[in-house]
């Protein structure tokens, strides 16, 4: 799921139009707002707008968006794009900072994940990111590294060498909730460094519910005083058999359990938004009646935010092992998913046109439905995700168990700063 999070961290900032410079306001009511900030951590005083444009004005800046099959569609439906990548000429969405002696241009919005992998993920989820083999890397995969005792304080100086940096909390990687006494010293690390760290906009943690089902007396709790925005939660399909074959949730974990789900889930959202995390795939949600349906057993469990995401797409650099023929052979697109729901007129009575994003190296469409919920498709591609790595600009920060401060995925590769250099 690492892999996401640069998109997901999008839908809690609502967009502005040019030419005017207006606050973003945020996507929860006021009164979630007020309640999820209240930790001793510094929040960002003013948000960096992301603009949007006519889609004329837009032509070139989204390719992935003009490259889709819904194109013109969503064209029709939407009329404006909102432009998450900084455009060259947006100065003031690029940020000047200087790590190890060398200068670097960060884009902004910018997130930072403390990668979770204290110890192997209760799922084996059958598309697990984690488990694709980029060829053109060398050196050992992030999954397979474990924190040692030191990595507290080399993230802690991590931050400390971004102080002054806007940027989103964003925790992924493997499971975090699986060992709870690591995400609650992650967690007071992140509070701790405080006004000599970076300035935070956001924080947003995804998660298979593993822990919080067995641990939530403590880690949820947690997870609010630290502020956290909204917590996005795994769950690839409303039948609980169904869920099972495509997460595979070790034997021994109760989440797995359809009555155990729900009743965490409830608990979690009394302490902040929770949006489900649905993959769509061949077996699992895979038509706009599977997506009727999943809405309302979501709407039925109080959830208000529920994303359909397609597999990302994959270049020719990842291997063809397990995982990708997997990916390959279960692919269900987003945008023939989506056009087929907006082909229904039961969606257009009910979901209405919200927003329509371009990313670096996804896009999304968000529609707002009955009470108030939304529902996003969205999609993303690899090849993009590295052709921007490679750019020289940093797009995304990543705190690897190796003490490596990357602007990817790979702990060995795009290093910025390093703990072990540094002592």
């Amino acid at each position: 799921m690492s892999l996401f999070d640069s998109i997901a961290l999008d839908r809690g900032r609502v967009v502005d139009r040019q030419p005017r410079a207006v606050e973003p306001r945020h996507q929860a009511d006021s009164s979630a707002g007020d309640r999820v900030h209240t930790s001793a951590q510094p929040r960002a005083a003013s948000i960096v707008p992301i603009p949007i444009v006519p889609f004329q004005a837009a032509q070139g800046r989204a390719p992935l968006i003009e490259a889709s099959a819904a194109y013109l569609q969503l064209r029709a439906r939407f009329g404006e794009l909102a432009l998450r990548e900084p455009g060259e000429d947006e100065q003031h969405r690029w940020l000047a900072h200087v790590l190890n002696g060398q200068a670097y241009r960060f884009a902004q919005p910018l997130t930072f994940t403390p990668y979770a992998s204290a110890r192997a993920c209760s799922a084996r989820c059958r598309f697990c990111s984690e488990t694709l083999i980029d060829e053109s890397a060398s050196g050992p995969m992030s999954a397979s590294l474990r924190p040692g005792a030191d990595y507290f304080d080399g993230l802690s100086r991590a931050l400390r060498a971004l102080r002054g940096v806007p940027l989103s909390y964003s925790l992924s990687g493997l499971e975090n909730t699986d060992d709870p006494d690591w995400l609650l010293s992650l967690l007071s690390t992140l509070t701790q460094v405080g006004t000599a760290g970076p300035v935070i906009e956001d924080r947003v943690m995804y998660t298979n519910g593993a822990g919080l089902a067995t641990d939530g007396a403590r880690l949820l709790p947690a997870l609010r005083n630290f502020g956290l925005s909204w917590l996005e939660w795994s769950r690839h399909h409303d039948d609980a058999a169904a869920n099972q074959q495509i997460m595979r949730f070790r034997h021994d974990e109760a989440v797995m359990n359809q009555d155990v789900f729900e009743r965490t889930l409830a608990t979690a959202q009394q302490a902040f938004p929770v949006k489900l995390i649905c993959i769509v795939q061949q077996g699992g949600i895979a038509t706009a009646t599977d997506v009727f349906r999943y809405l309302d057993w979501a709407r039925d469990l109080g959830v208000q935010t529920v994303i359909f995401r397609e597999f990302s797409v994959l270049p020719d650099r990842y291997r063809r092992n397990v995982t990708r023929r997997y990916i390959d052979d279960a692919r269900v697109p987003i945008d023939t998913l989506l056009t087929a729901c907006m082909a229904d007129p039961a969606f257009n009575a009910q979901f209405q046109p919200l927003a329509l994003t371009g990313g670096y190296y996804f896009w999304n469409a968000r529609w707002r439905g009955p009470q108030g919920m939304e529902v996003v498709f969205e999609t993303s591609d690899y090849g993009a995700m590295r052709a921007h790595e490679e750019s020289g600009a940093v797009y995304k920060l990543v705190f690897h168990a190796n003490g490596n401060l990357c602007s990817g995925w790979q702990p060995s590769r795009d290093v910025l700063w390093s703990a072990h250099e540094q002592q």
